[in-house]
């Protein structure tokens, strides 16, 4: 997870602020939110610092998916049934990027992740593996990772979950952040976002950097803790709706996740997009 909104390292933490960035290119060491965790009913809870619930972990299910934010994040497999190289913007509990590395044994899978004591506690409390030749942890900046060229048309999947201490809303919200994570996916390539909703101002920012870089963007109903899954597309995909039934039956027999219930989220978010369509 990032610590500040936009870029920590563009503008926040470099010595005398955002005007000395021309002339003191030299970084200043980023300040990160304490660390916290918290068990209850075998369940695992990552926080920075705060009540708000940064991950979780079902301690004797420590590969499963626990909160149903991150089951929706994994809506794309309803499109993707063997993507070869996946990316994770923010590690927080490695739930997403753990499910990804268990399910996906051909796939690459990386994660980027700013604060490092954020990786330290996942390998140590959230069963996150040591690196091998799939998985690669980098402590990185995620605009620094989708602005990098060489990543640039080489991802299938892109999951996103930057948020900081306070969980309102995304730290990276840009148009360039989006178009440069539009930039790294594959023709046919998919983003998923995890926005808060509930009518905080930061929808509406990410909504419009969103529909402005991708193709097409679904939005799923908000669930109730508050998140809104985004689903974008760099090519608009066709919709088929007994095909999606088809494949989220064979979803949930393989890893038991609820994949029925994304695609009446989906047939509910098109529903309401096209009614609200003049």
């Amino acid at each position: 997870m990032l610590i500040k909104r936009k870029s920590i390292e563009a503008e926040s933490n470099l010595r005398g602020g955002p005007k000395a960035a021309a002339t003191r290119p030299v970084r200043r060491k980023p300040r990160f939110a304490p660390i916290t965790l918290s068990e209850s009913d075998g369940i695992r809870y990552l926080h920075f610092g705060t009540e708000w619930v940064q991950g979780a972990m079902r301690v004797r299910k420590p590969d499963w998916l626990e909160l149903e934010y991150s089951q929706q994040m994994m809506a794309w497999m309803l499109f993707q049934e063997a993507p070869a190289r996946i990316a994770q913007l923010g590690l927080g509990s490695a739930a997403i990027t753990k499910f990804c590395y268990r399910q996906f044994p051909e796939a690459s899978v990386q994660a980027v992740e700013l604060n490092p004591e954020v990786i330290s506690v996942a390998r140590a409390m959230f069963k996150l593996p040591q690196d091998d030749e799939r998985l690669e942890v980098m402590e990185m900046d995620a605009m620094d990772f989708v602005s990098d060229r060489k990543n640039h048309k080489k991802l299938d999947i892109l999951q996103v979950d930057l948020y900081d201490a306070t969980a309102r809303g995304p730290v990276l919200d840009s148009p360039e952040f989006y178009k440069a994570c539009a930039d790294c996916l594959k023709l046919r390539g998919i983003m998923t976002v995890n926005l808060f909703g509930g009518g905080h101002r930061s929808f509406l920012i990410n909504r419009v950097a969103l529909d402005a870089a991708f193709e097409q963007v679904i939005y799923l109903p908000e669930i109730h803790d508050g998140n809104v899954i985004a689903i974008a597309f760099k090519k608009a995909p066709r919709l088929n709706w007994k095909t999606l039934h088809e494949r989220a039956a064979a979803i949930r027999a393989a890893t038991k996740l609820p994949a029925e219930s994304w695609v009446s989220a989906l047939q509910e978010a098109i529903s309401e997009e096209e009614s609200n369509t003049p």
